[in-house]
């Protein structure tokens, strides 16, 4: 019966097909928008994935993700160097600050002050030439951080500090060593442009070391924002984490923890993900939409086969059965195709500079947004089946 019924979709082929790319299209976007989110949560948390040498974060008992920090006190570090586990622990502070260009524009970089001693955090684009430089007082590393166009100086002497006022319609080059700006009326020297891993949402970054960056914000942001931590051999992050909370009464995440805090923080607050959503629902009822009309007009049109069947004895289980597994057959197909094609967006868009991830879970929520389309397209076509009367249909009713 199961050949059967995929003859008799194969057999009309138009239909078929019809069918077939609406369940593929479904399978794409559901897989594509579940890529573009790995994409966007990946890059949320990319301030971890940068500090690789940090089994534990630690900081202030409200801080729930990397996006919406406040600072802990001065005397923290030392805490957390006095519990037992602990073998190193180094400073990171971030903050927002507008710097000017020499032609007058301003821009928002995160700053990210890192430990002077050991530079930890910098990105590892950076040279040993750049990180001797970084150690002078007004030296910084600047990032695109995901944005485009951002970290721009005039190409032209005549227009940087100019006297005559703002300069801000002139051809621009990309910031580089020697270069300078003003963050907060202060004058910092650019030693390197580095490539880091891109944000969520997009930031230029400006990396010093924590010393500078007291020096460039006001007394009450000079306090730093996490404190890293490096555990001894033979003692787990999470044992440590859960010895620093007893011992300091601050909140300490190991990192894949603090990772999965990150992502859960950005489910409830971030508006992007209202969008995400939006696009998986219109993807379910586009697929549905298609997949259950032309299922249900499919078994409609050929009630008369169907009856032929019924007539010879064949119980409704059986038609049920035919009508899944053409259903079955489709979405297999389907999936493989739509899978396929994000395969190939997504390869483009990723390399185009877009967010885009392809983890384990965004083919499975493919495959099974195909799977429910398929399965509640495949129940309402029965419908007509399980009342059908083989007299009533050769009769012409």
């Amino acid at each position: 019966m199961i050949r059967l019924a995929l003859e008799m979709l194969i057999g009309d082929r138009v239909k078929a097909l019809g069918l077939m790319l609406g369940v593929a299209f479904t399978a794409f976007l559901v897989t594509f928008a579940a890529g573009y989110f790995a994409g966007f949560m990946t890059n949320g948390f990319a301030l971890i994935t940068e500090n690789s040498a940090a089994d534990v974060w630690v900081m202030d008992p409200a801080v729930m993700s990397v996006e919406a920090t406040i600072n802990v006190t001065d005397a923290a570090l030392n805490r957390v160097r006095a519990v037992p586990g602990v073998a190193r622990a180094w400073p990171m502070l971030l903050a927002d600050v507008e710097a000017r260009f020499p032609n007058g524009r301003f821009q928002t970089f995160q700053l990210v002050g890192l430990d002077d001693v050991t530079l930890a955090g910098l990105p590892d684009s950076a040279s040993p030439d750049v990180a001797a430089r970084l150690r002078t007082p007004d030296a910084v590393v600047v990032a695109s951080g995901g944005t485009s166009g951002k970290l721009g100086t005039p190409a032209q002497l005549r227009d940087q500090w100019p006297y005559d006022g703002a300069h801000l319609n002139v051809p621009l080059r990309p910031l580089a060593a020697g270069d300078q700006v003003l963050v907060n009326g202060l004058r910092v020297r650019v030693a390197a442009q580095a490539r880091v891993l891109e944000r969520f949402p997009p930031r230029p970054l400006m990396y010093t070391g924590i010393a500078n960056a007291r020096r460039l914000l006001p007394p009450e942001r000079q306090r730093p924002t996490f404190v890293l931590v490096r555990a001894r051999d033979g003692v787990s992050s999470r044992q440590l984490a859960q010895r620093i909370e007893r011992q300091t009464g601050l909140r300490a995440r190991p990192r894949d923890a603090f990772k999965a805090d990150t992502v859960r923080w950005y489910l409830v607050n971030s508006e992007d993900v209202g969008d995400m959503t939006a696009m998986l629902m219109l993807a379910m009822v586009v697929g549905f939409g298609v997949a259950g009309i032309m299922l249900y007009m499919f078994s409609y049109e050929n009630l008369r086969q169907y009856a032929v069947f019924k007539a010879m004895g064949a119980s409704g289980r059986q038609l049920v059965g035919m009508v899944l597994a053409q259903a079955g057959g489709v979405a297999v197909l389907a999936t493989g195709i739509g899978l396929g094609l994000c395969s190939l967006a997504g390869s483009a868009v990723a390399a185009s500079g877009h967010p885009f991830r392809m983890l384990w879970f965004a083919p499975v929520l493919g495959a099974g947004g195909v799977l429910l389309i398929s399965l509640t397209a495949a129940l309402i076509s029965v419908r007509p089946l399980l009342k059908l009367s083989p007299g009533e249909v050769f009769a012409g009713r």
